[in-house]
Parts: C-alpha cells; structure tokens; sequence
C-alpha cells in the first residue's frame, strides 16, 4: 500500500468516525429537544393547574366576600327594620289618649315607686303627668310608703314617661327606657317572626 493509499484510508477512517460523531450528536439532540418538549408541556401542564387552582381560590374567596357582605347588609336592614318597629312603639304610646297615657303612666309609677317621697321628673315637652296624676299615685300607695310623691320643677331630657329620683338615685321609667328593656326580651322572638329561618341568607 503506498502512501497515497494510506492517507486515502486514512481519511476514509476520519470520514466515517466523524459521521458516526455526528449521528450520535443528532440522536442526542433529537433526544435532548424532546426530553425538552416533555418538560415544557410538563411545566405549561402544571402552571395552568396553578392558575387554574389560583383562579378558583380567587373565586371562592371573592364569593365569600360576598356572602359576607351581604349577610351584613341583611343584618344591617334587619336591625334597621327593628328599630322602626320599636321607634313606633314608642310613638304608640306618646300618642295614646290622654287618659289611657295617664292611667299607664300612673300604674308604671306606682309600680316604681320604692319609698314614696320621690322626686318625678318628667320629659321638656310633657304635659299630661301633672299634679293630679301624681296626687292619683300617692293615694293608690298602701301601707310602707309615704305617699309624698312631688312632681319635680327640673325636666329631663326624655320623650315621656318619667324618672323618679331621690338623692341620687334615680329610676328611668321613660318611654325610650321601657320600650328598649322590652327590645331585649322580645327582639329575638320579634326577629324570628318578622324574618323566618335565616340560613338562606348565609
């Protein structure tokens, strides 16, 4: 073999080793490329999970916003919706005739009364608790009390009924006060009959 046959083979060799080289280098890029694609779908796979998961939290939280919002305001127009209620209540009894007013004022303040030499006050506007319905009192008190009642010159800041004040201490029978103990041990049977069951609210 002479030296141009040498070189010939030589190349030859070189040819086929790097074509093999390169055969080898494209499967693993081909390889590679869809190891690639797969991770890449993988990933776009999982991140429209996420999204989508994120999107449903999103929903869930706003939709319990929601809810919250208007359980409030429910709430809020309930309390309103008792308010009013009572508020006529209170007009009701401002607005009795005067002789059924008196005759309820009357038997309030003798039911209030704790010694009998109280002071009433009465509210700015109010002229239908006057001298004879107090002397009526006195002479309805029996035995234990003192039957001095006086009605006060000083008015208080009320819609109607009366405080009965001695020194210091003094008991709030107005219209405001009696309507609003009646709120607290009528409002939940009130609440439950005017609204029904509630949960569909929720």
């Amino acid at each position: 073999m002479n030296a141009e046959q040498v070189v010939e083979k030589i190349l030859a060799e070189a040819n086929a080793e790097a074509e093999k080289i390169r055969s080898e280098a494209h499967g693993k890029a081909d390889e590679e490329a869809s190891r690639l694609q797969a991770e890449l779908e993988a990933f776009e796979k999982e991140t429209q999970r996420l999204a989508q998961a994120a999107a449903e939290d999103k929903k869930a939280r706003l939709l319990a916003a929601a809810r919250m919002d208007n359980r409030k305001q429910y709430l809020s127009a309930q309390v309103e919706l008792l308010d009013e209620v009572f508020e006529k209540a209170i007009d009701r009894i401002q607005s009795l005739p005067e002789e059924d007013y008196q005759a309820l004022m009357a038997a309030l303040m003798a039911n209030a009364v704790e010694t009998g030499d109280e002071k009433i006050l009465v509210g700015k506007k109010e002229t239908r608790i006057n001298d004879r319905v107090i002397k009526t009192v006195n002479r309805q008190l029996g035995p234990g009390f003192k039957g001095n009642l006086e009605l006060a010159s000083d008015r208080a800041d009320i819609r109607g009924g009366f405080i009965l004040q001695r020194g210091n201490i003094r008991i709030n029978a107005s219209t405001e006060v009696l309507v609003g103990q009646i709120r607290q041990e009528l409002e939940t049977e009130l609440a439950q009959l005017l609204f029904g069951d509630e949960r569909g609210q929720e």
